[in-house]
């Protein structure tokens, strides 16, 4: 029978990390495609606050919390309300990069894994945008919201008008709270800390956040979710075995292969 010694290093090596340049170029053109699509449908003003009356009358009528309790807590303070506008603002896309690049370095199968599904969301988002365009609820007369942002600042919207850069009537779904989830569901897999479920913080404040900043119903987050674990049930997730603790670090091995790593321990 193998030593130990034996079997961990006739596990096979962990796959190769894509090509960076690739990737790079990959990700930037994804991005860039998503932004133009996202422009095809700014000016459908009349359709998307038609669409946003929608949403907010089904949102009653099935009985959802409403957006304006968690604005409320927003507006004990001054400081509270801005610190979530800077979230809003500032987190969402360095978080993800940063997710990504750690992926990257350390995760490479997780990091292909999770670029897919990050991909997938997001276009499955767009082509949601183009169907159903949607005004936030911070422009709907009828949910009586404040818009945070504008008024207390920071905000990195301008008058739809006038804002050339951002599609503000894309509200579902809510790729703030999709990637959001997918970087917490991505750490907690892809690691093995006791205190990986603490990532699931990330998604649980971006959720009070955009709700509360009155950018997102509730409705665009559950169906950020439900895109997000269809994506997930489709794309296969990479296998690891925990090595010894000599190691210290994760071996990918393929799921056919689990039987013969674990023979010689």
């Amino acid at each position: 029978m193998p030593s130990r010694d034996e079997a961990v290093a006739a596990e096979p090596a962990g796959p190769p990390r894509p090509p960076l340049v690739r990737e790079f170029l990959l990700v930037v053109g994804l991005f860039v495609v998503y932004k133009f699509g996202r422009q095809l449908v700014a000016d459908h003003t009349g359709e998307a606050f038609r669409n946003a009356q929608r949403v907010w009358d089904l949102e009653r009528a099935v009985h959802l919390p409403g957006e304006k309790a968690v604005q409320s807590l927003l507006l004990h303070g001054d400081l509270l309300v801005h610190l979530a506008n800077t979230y809003y603002a500032t987190v969402h896309f360095p978080a993800t990069v940063a997710f990504l690049v750690w992926l990257y370095l350390r995760r490479p199968a997780h990091y292909v894994w999770a670029r897919r599904a990050l991909a997938a969301v997001t276009a499955a988002a767009l082509v949601l945008h183009l169907a159903f365009p949607l005004a936030p609820p911070r422009m709907l007369a009828a949910a009586g919201l404040v818009d945070t942002a504008h008024v207390y600042g920071p905000s990195v919207y301008g008058p739809p008008k006038t804002d050339h850069l951002s599609n503000q009537f894309a509200a579902m779904p809510s790729l703030h709270f999709g990637w959001a989830l997918m970087v917490a569901v991505g750490l907690i897999v892809a690691t093995r800390s006791r205190w990986r479920w603490l990532w699931l913080l990330h998604p649980l404040v971006t959720l009070l956040v955009i709700v509360g900043t009155a950018n997102h119903y509730w409705l665009d987050t559950i169906v950020a979710t439900a895109l997000l674990g269809l994506a997930l049930a489709l794309i296969p997730r990479p296998h690891h075995t925990a090595t010894t603790a000599a190691r210290g670090r994760d071996r990918f091995v393929p799921a056919g292969d689990n039987a013969l790593v674990g023979a010689g321990r």
